[in-house]
């Protein structure tokens, strides 16, 4: 029996970053839906049922706080990961704080990208098999 691909919800502006970061998820077996807006996020996310939602901060209509928490409106339970170049510490905490789980700044190993969308998806399915 296959087991179903996890589905990831990838929100990017800059084309090289969504497709290089797009390769190497797939590259992990991932199935991975792109966008370049919020107006994009907030359609992908209201059609299509995700794994897990990867935001960047800067997005030409807005910033990924506010997608963020639009898709929580949305979406109340799948995690939330910010990959972004703002650095901050405020920058970080403001994510957290619009309802992501986790906060990574580019750029990264790949490996720690890709360890940490694992991570949090399992943790969030074996959070809905405790029914928490």
């Amino acid at each position: 029996m296959q087991l179903r691909k996890r589905r990831i919800l990838y929100i990017e502006d800059h084309d090289d970053t969504r497709e290089l970061v797009t390769l190497v998820l797939k590259q992990e077996d991932f199935d991975v839906v792109t966008g370049s807006t919020i107006a994009s996020g907030v359609a992908l996310a209201e059609g299509l049922g995700f794994d897990l939602y990867l935001l960047d901060s800067w997005l030409p209509d807005g910033s990924g706080i506010d997608l963020c928490r639009q898709i929580r409106a949305i979406d109340p339970s799948t995690p939330i990961l910010f990959y972004s170049a703002a650095a901050y510490e405020s920058d970080r905490d403001s994510a957290l704080e619009s309802g992501a789980q986790a906060y990574l700044t580019k750029p990264t190993e790949t490996t720690e990208l890709c360890d940490l969308v694992s991570s949090l998806i399992d943790t969030s399915s074996r959070r809905s098999q405790d029914g928490l």
